[in-house]
């Protein structure tokens, strides 16, 4: 099967060649679509020469930054693989775990596999807070939806292509995380979870979420269960 994967990219110079370069050497038939958010950095000169030496490598531009889930729908409407895996452009998340994540759609019939950093796997020992935020966001959503997920927030969700034609996808920045997931839940989506290796990386290495987007996200719980 081939795999579409998706990276939004905003501001991200430092990073984003060596996590493409991990990507690609995957043992995978595979296009990497790389959508540039409105970068204002050099990410965009990175990834022109990219893509100018893998044929692999497909990058698209926002002439402004719009927002993960703006970038996403841009990466998704253009992706050809049967199954299509969201990739970060930083290096918090590992490509070596495509085989696991894969696993349970290969195997046991799943239409969606997210990454969990709280299943055990491998992690930089970092923020407690935001662990601890991270995992109310995932219970309020699984109340919600029925769930019993263990990281609603996690970057990695993969999933088969006909997935994106169940379900309507709406939302721009990192709400994204509480509308796939409610609306995966809602189109009655055979849903698997395992443990994924995660490297945070901290404020000074470039993260960007913050607080403020906790708050939004838990108003976007809210609205993507009942209202949308």
């Amino acid at each position: 099967m081939k795999l579409s994967v998706i990276m939004p990219v905003y501001n991200e110079s430092a990073t984003v060649a060596q996590i493409a370069d991990r990507v690609l050497s995957t043992a995978h038939d595979l296009e990497l679509i790389i959508v540039n958010d409105g970068s204002t950095d050099g990410t965009e000169a990175v990834l022109t020469e990219l893509a100018s030496r893998e044929p692999r490598v497909r990058v698209l531009h926002h002439d402004r930054n719009r927002g993960k889930g703006a970038a996403l729908r841009t990466g998704f409407s253009v992706a050809s693989g049967d199954i299509i895996i969201i990739q970060d452009a930083d290096l918090e998340y590992h490509p070596r775990d495509y085989d696991s994540l894969l696993e349970p759609i290969l195997n046991d019939g799943a239409d969606v596999v997210f990454g969990s950093r709280f299943l055990g796997g491998p992690h930089r020992v970092i923020y407690f807070w935001h662990a601890v935020g991270n995992r109310f966001l995932t219970f309020l959503s699984n109340m919600l939806n029925n769930l019993n997920l263990t990281d609603m927030e996690t970057c990695y969700k993969v999933f088969r292509r006909e997935v994106l034609q169940r379900i309507r996808l709406r939302a721009d920045r990192f709400t994204f995380e509480p509308e796939f997931t409610a609306k995966v839940a809602r189109a009655k989506c055979v849903i698997y979870e395992v443990p994924i290796s995660y490297r945070g990386r901290t404020y000074a290495e470039g993260k960007k979420i913050s607080w403020k987007d906790g708050l939004t996200a838990l108003g976007a719980i809210v609205r993507y269960r009942f209202l949308d």
